[in-house]
């Protein structure tokens, strides 16, 4: 048997970098029976040593917080990397850690998509990033153009209407709930973002902000789409005439409308909502963190989002009529909820 953190070749792996040599597997020392952790051979990848690199120069102008122009993001950790890849983010280059292995999904999503792959000695690493935690894995890519209300307007999911929402953890978590979800976008108004490609954001949402078309509009560019296109909006509201279960009886495209915990939706907002919604909480709480109102919103609709967008559609004869979409229904009465201020 091999002592404990023998370093051993995988029967049949195949290459990840190098066409010579295979994928390298290590003993876990931990347990009686022996486990084996693949990891990538980082011998195979070429090693910034010097600060003279064009590369450090560009790592170190991309985490300045005072650019005005921002043409390119640092994404960090392994799994925003590859969500963003996945995405069909624009990548320049991405690079890991000298001193430890590159995770095996990374590597995966850069040889598909030909990005290329470099590690940073630990010297470099320390000048690049000076705080206690450094990521293992990072890359550089450039920012896509901003999505537009005619892009919006092509999809088929639930929007998700953030109005004033300003706190990027809630941001991102709502995010990547929408995706999973199967939301068709968001729209975030007033929300102090300029970019979606907002580093915190980026963390925040683990990569998923560019999987999904996000907007930034003021709120008169928001409300004049709304009005435009007459998608049904829905707000969130403490007193809301609607159940959130009732949300599962709509067959239709809506507008999830959350504002902020402090200070609600806005009364322009409001003024051309068709309903209002509230989700039953005990009332000595005073109310749910929007992110958890996102998920429940988005956990009623997952019928119209995710299992019927996934049926093939059924063929019509010409002269068959289409079935009537089932509306909203109003109920007598509903519990109170987290939502707007009035």
């Amino acid at each position: 048997m091999d002592p404990p953190g023998q370093w051993g070749s995988i029967p049949g792996a195949y290459p990840r970098i190098g066409a010579a040599n295979p994928v390298r597997c290590r003993r876990s020392a931990a347990g009686p029976h022996p486990v084996w952790v693949r990891v990538v051979v980082v011998a195979e990848l070429d090693v910034i040593t010097e600060r003279s690199d064009p590369a450090v120069q560009r790592i170190i102008d991309v985490t300045k917080h005072s650019r005005s122009v921002v043409r390119t993001v640092l994404i960090e950790d392994a799994e925003p990397l590859v969500q963003a890849i996945h995405a069909g983010l624009e990548f320049i280059e991405v690079y890991g850690v000298q001193t430890s292995p590159l995770p095996d999904e990374v590597i995966t999503a850069c040889r598909r998509e030909g990005i290329p792959v470099r590690l940073v000695a630990a010297p470099i690493m320390n000048d690049l990033f000076r705080t206690d935690k450094k990521p293992k894995a990072f890359g550089i890519a450039r920012v896509p153009r901003p999505w537009s209300f005619d892009e919006l307007s092509r999809t088929t999911g639930d929007l998700v209407v953030l109005d004033g929402v300003k706190i990027v953890g809630n941001i991102g978590a709502i995010v990547r709930t929408s995706f999973a979800l199967g939301a068709g976008g968001i729209v975030l108004v007033d929300s102090d973002l300029s970019t979606i490609a907002d580093r915190r954001l980026i963390r925040a949402s683990r990569g998923y902000v560019f999987s999904l078309p996000i907007v930034l509009a003021s709120r008169a560019e928001a409300t004049g789409y709304f009005r435009r296109t007459g998608i049904p909006l829905i707000a969130f509201d403490a007193d809301g005439d609607l159940a959130v279960s009732d949300l599962r009886d709509a067959d239709e495209q809506l507008a999830l409308l959350l504002g902020s915990e402090k200070t609600g939706t806005s009364r322009s907002f409001e003024s051309i909502s068709q309903h209002s919604v509230s989700i039953p909480i005990d009332p000595a709480a005073e109310s749910l963190n929007v992110s958890v109102c996102a998920g429940i919103a988005l956990y009623e609709r997952y019928h119209w989002n995710l299992a019927d967008r996934r049926r093939p559609p059924q063929a019509t004869a010409p002269n068959q009529q289409q079935p009537a979409k089932r509306r909203v229904r109003r109920p007598a009465s509903s519990s109170g909820g987290p939502g707007r201020r009035r």
